[in-house]
């Protein structure tokens, strides 16, 4: 689990490739704030490892239950009507499975790596907005469906603090602040991301009413200079 996740890190942090959704940043900037990434890093692998812990706590209770529900319903001196190889493999069934939970957990724990890494660069870097975008049209994705009307409806949320919003040049938009509703990746097997905003006029092409007047006049001064 910390191969396979420091090998995520390394490949969007110390390659760059999280940038791809950071065009303005450097990667100067985020050399720089890789010391502060790191315990992002640590932490998914510690919840993974948990995650783990737990779902074969859970696998071994069910596999005790079924063993338990087939030995009290064959007849005192046995059976010769089932097949024992049958029983074997359905009484296992939970074990079994454990790879293919331990690979989700590590690709629902990827996707929270990226999406929090992601986020920390954009608070930093002064990102003012950020538009939600689900895989809902993916149709082996299982979409929540308010994820899925989020990207429908073209949602931008205002970054509560931001430095548009500090000097009164943004407001709140009908989507609201991007803290009052789940974060992208934050439930479980969740895939969505966030497209941050950094700037009054990539704002104005979204969400035109989420600038003030002093935004509008801001934005209009730059264009003349």
């Amino acid at each position: 689990m910390r191969d396979a996740l420091g090998a995520i890190f390394k490949r969007l942090v110390d390659k760059g490739q999280i940038l791809r959704a950071h065009p303005s940043v450097s990667r100067f900037t985020l050399a720089r704030m890789a010391p502060r990434l790191r315990p992002e890093l640590d932490r998914r692998i510690l919840a993974s490892v948990n995650l783990i812990k737990l779902n074969r706590v859970q696998m071994v209770e069910k596999t005790i239950q079924r063993l338990a529900g087939w030995a009290t319903s064959i007849p005192n001196g046995g059976s010769d009507a089932v097949d024992r190889r049958d029983v074997k493999a359905e009484i296992y069934k939970p074990l079994a499975s454990l790879p293919f939970v331990e690979r989700r957990v590590l690709i629902d724990q990827g996707h929270k790596l990226n999406s929090n890494i992601s986020a920390v660069i954009a608070i930093d870097n002064g990102a003012i907005a950020a538009q939600w975008f689900s895989h809902f049209r993916d149709p082996s994705y299982n979409a929540r469906e308010v994820h899925a009307d989020r990207d429908r409806d073209g949602n931008v949320y205002l970054i509560r603090g931001s430095w548009a919003h500090r000097d009164g040049l943004v407001k709140v938009g009908p989507s609201g602040y991007s803290d009052d509703i789940d974060q992208p990746s934050e439930l479980p097997f969740c895939r969505c991301r966030y497209a941050y905003l950094y700037s009054l006029r990539q704002l104005d092409k979204l969400e035109p009413d989420m600038l003030t007047v002093k935004g509008r006049q801001t934005l209009e001064a730059t264009r003349v200079a």
